[in-house]
Order: structure tokens, then C-alpha cells, then sequence
């Protein structure tokens, strides 16, 4: 039964560019402008009609972009919940610009061991992500450490957890890999792989989405029967003023927006490509993270269950569980 029949989320990207090279990523690849003030704001406007309460600026690297300080405070100022992750390497330098503009900022750390994390992420990035924290405790903020699983690292966990993420007071987030396109990480863990992520989640200061795991054992989306409702729960913006359907890393078509987001999502064109969410070829074993938390959200299944003990555990730890039900 669908709860939701509205978008929830917007995956913004602020640029395709990066100061990093990930190998489990290829956004950083792509040639990329900056997305304006001007489009910024008109489409903000679009999101809240169309229902939408969390904006993720994402990239690339959205620090890169100057003016995204003044983003995220358009976005509070509207009542949007806001998220950014970034790696660390330009936070320090704009932690004060920033202060109280994001409700769930993430630092990407990847193993509690400084050449491993550096040679993940092509750049060596892993003092800066210290630092961030040190920063933004200072600042008051409440940062999270979300860390990209696989199964090299598998074994690190023990040791950002102890070490990093529980003395700091922080949360750490298990974020499984996933492919997509091109990009092949080798990383489809086993079950008992699995079973240990599943125990891991359960502790004291971890977000884990149980049914991220669930998905995985079932051998991701079925197109035949999907659970991805990436388009009906998440709009993406491109750099370029884009909107994508009918989700970023499988994305079929780009419409431009020219002012008119609200319109171009509810045209029968956009609407009739939004309806192929989960069905397209490439869309059969799918567990791209960032489309399925939305889509377990929005309607009752046994992933929708599985789902809702961890994330109300995240939501209340980060106090922003009353703006999503608009308490």
C-alpha cells in the first residue's frame, strides 16, 4: 500500500566536479558546470509544491561550489531538512560558513587506517576528515561518518567504530556498496559477510538500513516486481538545470527545467518515463542505496518494516524526526 504518493527527496547536484578520484565512483569524470542561485531558488519554490522535505546537495564535491553556504540557507529558510557529504578536504576552511545550515552533514571515512581510506579516494584526504570533526565539534555541529562498505574494509569497522566514531560522539553510518553502469566495485558480499554488517548495524551509535541488506540476500530490484520508486519518491537535478528520470546513474532522458520544475514533473511525458522506475533492463538487481531508502519509505512491504526501526533510530538521534512528519 503506498503511505506517500509524493517525491520526498531531491538528490541536487551542485556540480559533477571533484577534488577526489574514487574508484568506486566515475561522477568525478564527467565535464560539469555550477548550478546558479537564480535556478537554485525557483526550484526550491517547485520542490516544496511538489512535496518534497529533504534536498541533498550532492556532487562531485559540493564544497566546491562557492555559493553553496547560501544554498543551504535558502533551503532551511523554506523548511527543507538539508544533507551534504563530502570528503573533508575544503570543510575546515568553510565550517564557520556552513554553521547550522545542515542538518545531516557527512564526512566520508572509509577505514580507520590513513593510506587505505587516501588510496580508496585517489586523493589523501583522510587528515582532513579528522580535522573536520575536530572543526565541527567545535562548531557545535553534529557531523556523521558514513562509511562506503566493502569487503576490504569489512575488517575496519571494528576500529573506526572504537576509535573514531563512538570518542567523538558521532554516528556511523554503513553504507554497502553498490555498481552501476561501468563502474564494477567486485563487491557483492556473501551472506556471512552480510550477517556480520546486519550484527554491526545493531550497535550503540550505527545507522544501518536493515533493508539494504534484506535487498541484497533477495538479489536486489526485480523488474518483474520492483521495489525501486526512485522517480515517484526522488527528483534529480543536474548541474546543468536537468531534471533526470528516471534516476541519476540509470537516467534514461534529461528535460530541461527552465523555471518550470512543477510543470515538467507533472507532464505526461516526464510522467510516463517516471512509471518505468524499476523496470528498465538495467534496472534487474539493483540496490542503489540512494534510490531505495525513499523507495522502502513511501509503502508498506517487508522492506518498508525492515527499514523503520533504523531509521527512526537515526532520525530521533539527529532531532529531525519531527520537521519530516511537520510537527
Amino acid at each position: 500500500m503506498r503511505l506517500v504518493k509524493h517525491p520526498v527527496l531531491c538528490n541536487y547536484y551542485v556540480t559533477y566536479r571533484c577534488n577526489a578520484k574514487c574508484a568506486f565512483c566515475d561522477i568525478w569524470e564527467k565535464p560539469s558546470p555550477y548550478i546558479t542561485l537564480e535556478d537554485v531558488t525557483r526550484n526550491l519554490r517547485d520542490l516544496k509544491r511538489l512535496g518534497v522535505s529533504v534536498i541533498d546537495f550532492t556532487g562531485g564535491e559540493p564544497l566546491l561550489h562557492r555559493q553553496l553556504p547560501e544554498f543551504l540557507g535558502l533551503a532551511r529558510e523554506m523548511g527543507f531538512i538539508t544533507t551534504v557529504t563530502t570528503n573533508g578536504l575544503l570543510y575546515p576552511k568553510n565550517a564557520e560558513k556552513l554553521r547550522g545550515k545542515v542538518d545531516m552533514l557527512h564526512f566520508s571515512l572509509d577505514s580507520a587506517d590513513r593510506d587505505t581510506h587516501d588510496l580508496g579516494r585517489g586523493v589523501a584526504c583522510y587528515d582532513f576528515v579528522l580535522e573536520s570533526i575536530r572543526v565541527a565539534k567545535e562548531l557545535g555541529e553534529r557531523p556523521d561518518i558514513l562509511f562506503t562498505v566493502f569487503r576490504k574494509n569489512l575488517a575496519d569497522l571494528e576500529a573506526v567504530y572504537r576509535d573514531i566514531t563512538q570518542p567523538n560522539g558521532l554516528v556511523l553510518i554503513l553504507n554497502p556498496a553498490f555498481e552501476y553502469g561501468d563502474v564494477e566495485t567486485g563487491e557483492q558480499l556473501t551472506p556471512k559477510e552480510l550477517d556480520f554488517l546486519s550484527a554491526f548495524g545493531k550497535r550503540k551509535g550505527v545507522y544501518l538500513n536493515e533493508a539494504f541488506i534484506q535487498l541484497r540476500r533477495d538479489g536486489g530490484n526485480h523488474v518483474a516486481a520492483p521495489v525501486c520508486r526512485a522517480a515517484s519518491t526522488t527528483l534529480v537535478i543536474s548541474p546543468s538545470n536537468e531534471l533526470v528520470l528516471p534516476c541519476y546513474h540509470l537516467g534514461e532522458q534529461k528535460f530541461p527545467i527552465e523555471g518550470k520544475l512543477f510543470d515538467l514533473y507533472n507532464a505526461p511525458e516526464t510522467q510516463r518515463l517516471a512509471a518505468l522506475e524499476g523496470r528498465l533492463p538495467a534496472c534487474e538487481g539493483c540496490t542503489i542505496n540512494c534510490y531505495m531508502q525513499p523507495s522502502f519509505a513511501v509503502e508498506t512491504s517487508k522492506y518498508f518494516w525492515q527499514a523503520l526501526p533504523s531509521t527512526l533510530k537515526y532520525n530521533w538521534e539527529k532531532g529531525t524526526w519531527k520537521r519530516l512528519i511537520g510537527a
